[in-house]
């Protein structure tokens, strides 16, 4: 076996339509795995011919037993996890609604939990072990302007990550993370496109790389993580941020 290898495992990668989910989704096929793809919308063109794709709602409470029912069914032998979907739906806090709220956890923690829960379920029983990778952010670290229920939930995976890691651990199912910083996405890339001119030039400036990061700088650490060079390897979380969380003040 190849050490970086991830030939021998089949990946579940949640919100795998665009963005980090797709660049994940694209390295652990180019490292060797069988991936199934996930999003809300019809099957899109940038899914490989030949891949499982899975159209679920994961604000819906039923939906991520659905999402991994369908998964397992259609790839038996599933062993890794990636839960990439979420979504940011913030106002300035004194704004915040019951509905914005209860959606942003429901999508980012809550899907995230129960997928968690019903792939274990069925690496357990089977007595298999297995890897789960959670997407969380530096926004999990340091709170942002108007960002609140956002900052909240990704402060919830990076605990969920350490504490299914304690909880998984005896079954042999590995649980890491990483949180990216500035990444440019479909997600984030309206409002860059806005601020280019100032708020991109400061962050590029705080950057020990000098750029905004772009969706494969987040896959190699995922493939990483789901490969044999990670075996020993459980409740980490590897920041993806080109050192934007490293110094305090950033260039003049």
């Amino acid at each position: 076996m190849k050490l970086f290898s991830t030939a021998d495992h089949t990946a579940l990668v949640t919100g795998s339509s665009q963005g980090i989910g797709l660049a994940v989704a694209t390295a652990l096929r180019e490292t060797g795995a069988d991936v199934v793809y996930h999003g809300i919308q019809d099957r899109p063109d940038v899914v490989p011919t030949g891949s499982k794709y899975v159209k679920v709602d994961l604000t819906k409470s039923h939906a991520p037993e659905l999402l991994v029912s369908e998964a397992i069914n259609a790839r038996p032998e599933l062993d890794t996890l990636v839960c990439n979907a979420g979504s940011f739906f913030d106002v300035p806090f004194i704004e915040m609604s019951r509905e914005r709220w209860d959606k942003t956890l429901q999508l980012n923690v809550t899907a995230t939990y129960f997928l968690a829960q019903e792939f274990a379920k069925r690496l357990v029983a089977e007595k298999r072990g297995g890897s789960i990778v959670i997407t969380t952010s530096t926004n999990g670290f340091q709170g942002e302007p108007d960002s609140t229920a956002y900052d909240i939930s990704k402060g919830a995976l990076v605990m969920m990550v350490r504490t299914l890691a304690v909880s998984l651990g005896s079954h042999g199912i590995r649980v890491n993370g990483i949180a990216p910083g500035m990444i440019k996405t479909p997600l984030t890339a309206v409002w860059m496109e806005t601020r280019a001119n100032d708020l991109l030039e400061h962050y590029k400036k705080k950057i020990l790389l000098g750029r905004i990061g772009t969706p494969e700088d987040c896959s190699g650490a995922v493939a990483f993580l789901c490969s044999g060079a990670a075996g020993y390897i459980t409740g980490e979380i590897i920041t993806i941020d080109g050192g934007l969380t490293v110094q305090q003040v950033g260039r003049m």
